[in-house]
C-alpha cells in the first residue's frame, strides 16, 4: 500500500536519499517541486517553506501558481517511492509546456506501475479541487511517461518543439 505524505521535517533524510538516487543513476528529475534545486542551492528546510508558500493561494507571487507537493510513500517501509506536484492553476507557460501535474518515480522502483497508481491518486485530488480537464506533458521520447498518462485516460492534444526544453513535447488532456 502507498499513501501521499505532505512533506515535513521528519522526511528530510529520506527526501535527500530519494534525490541522491536520481543523481547516482544520472536520471532526469521532474515533478519534485524543485526539491533537487533547493538541496543544491539551499536547504531542505528552505524547500519546506517553499512548499508551504505554494499552497498560500492568496499570496502566491506571479508568475508562480499554487501547487500541492507530495511524497508517494510505501507504507510497509516508509520509503519515498515517488513525488508528485499538482498545480492548482496554470500560467501561460504551464498551460502550454508544463501542465497540472509533474511526477517522478525513483530509478530503482520503476516499471512496477507505481507511476500509474500515483497519477490516479493525483487525479482524485484534482477531482476534489475541481480541475475537470487535467493537462499533462512529457518529452516525446519518454514513452514510459506517455503510457502512464494514456493508462489514466490521457488523450494526446498537441505535439510541438519546446524552445525551453530543446525537445519535442507531447501535451495530453485527461477529462474528468
Amino acid at each position: 500500500m502507498f499513501k501521499f505524505v505532505f512533506p515535513k521535517i521528519q522526511y528530510k533524510e529520506k527526501a535527500i536519499e530519494f534525490i541522491n538516487e536520481f543523481r547516482k543513476y544520472k536520471s532526469e528529475i521532474n515533478g519534485c517541486g524543485a526539491l533537487d534545486g533547493y538541496l543544491e542551492a539551499a536547504t531542505y528546510e528552505a524547500w519546506l517553506s517553499k512548499v508551504l508558500a505554494d499552497i498560500d493561494i492568496a499570496n502566491i507571487e506571479k508568475p508562480r501558481v499554487p501547487a500541492l507537493t507530495y511524497f508517494y510513500v510505501r507504507e510497509e517501509d516508509d520509503k519515498i517511492i515517488g513525488m508528485i506536484n499538482i498545480r492548482l492553476a496554470l500560467n501561460d507557460f504551464l498551460r502550454k509546456e508544463g501542465g497540472h501535474i509533474g511526477y517522478c518515480i525513483r530509478p530503482t522502483e520503476r516499471r512496477k506501475h507505481y507511476a500509474t497508481d500515483m497519477l490516479k491518486e493525483a487525479l482524485n485530488v484534482c477531482d476534489v479541487v475541481g480541475i475537470k480537464e487535467v493537462l499533462l506533458t512529457c518529452d516525446k521520447i519518454n514513452v514510459a511517461s506517455a503510457n502512464v498518462i494514456k493508462n489514466c485516460g490521457g488523450e494526446l492534444e498537441a505535439e510541438f518543439y519546446s524552445d525551453t526544453f530543446q525537445e519535442e513535447i507531447q501535451r495530453y488532456v485527461i477529462k474528468r
